[in-house]
């Protein structure tokens, strides 16, 4: 799951990315040549709608989905158990909707040729598919973590049924946090380190008289 929260995260940085560069020329071409592109804004959308639903993923697997925790960790246990097995129902069937929805309107452009209104003309049903693609892939993951906390249920593992689908405390948030920045200086002492000689030597001084 790791795996495809990093492939979402970075699908989302570079579709952003490329966007940012396309509103970058077409400032630039405007200011200075007086000329457009004249489907960024198309552009953007695009990958507003795609980015959203690769968004959906991350936050999924990255526990980052808004509950009101507010009581939850003073509910005894059994309650918080029931709780985290309708969150993750609900989130699922939520994600098969917004699937569903996405689908019958790839249908009706498919049926009617659409594309869109712009000086591009782009046959929506190329961003369309892309856009049912990125949310089939929420739709999948939502579903596999229903099986996953029905059997953690049924199997009698509440402990870990508890700790994986609860909501995210700020202790785990911080304690994230200061993983990050753990991880981040020992980067900088890495990098540090590399600068000196490959042989070990320690950097020369000069000579006292």
């Amino acid at each position: 799951m790791k795996r495809i929260e990093a492939l979402a995260a970075w699908l989302f940085g570079l579709g952003f990315t490329v966007l940012g560069i396309a509103v970058a020329i077409e400032t630039v071409m405007r200011k200075v040549f007086n000329q457009s592109l004249q489907g960024v804004d198309e552009l953007g959308g695009y990958i507003l709608a795609v980015g959203a639903a690769l968004a959906f993923t991350v936050a999924l697997v990255g526990r980052g989905h808004i509950r009101i925790d507010l009581v939850h960790d003073k509910l005894p246990r059994p309650v918080r158990l029931v709780l985290n097995i309708v969150a993750t129902s609900t989130l699922a069937l939520s994600a098969v909707a917004l699937l569903a929805m996405a689908y019958t309107s790839f249908q009706d452009t498919l049926a009617y040729g659409s594309v869109s209104q712009t000086p591009w003309a782009t046959p929506l049903k190329y961003p369309q598919v892309v856009w049912l693609a990125a949310l089939a892939l929420f739709a999948l993951i939502s579903l596999a973590y229903l099986v996953y906390v029905l059997w953690l249920a049924v199997s009698g593992n509440t402990r870990r049924l508890d700790e994986r689908f609860a909501p995210r405390s700020s202790r785990e948030e911080l304690q994230e946090e200061l993983d990050d920045l753990q991880k981040r200086m020992s980067g900088n002492t890495q990098a540090e380190s590399g600068a000196t000689p490959s042989d070990g030597s320690a950097p020369r001084r000069g000579a006292h008289s």
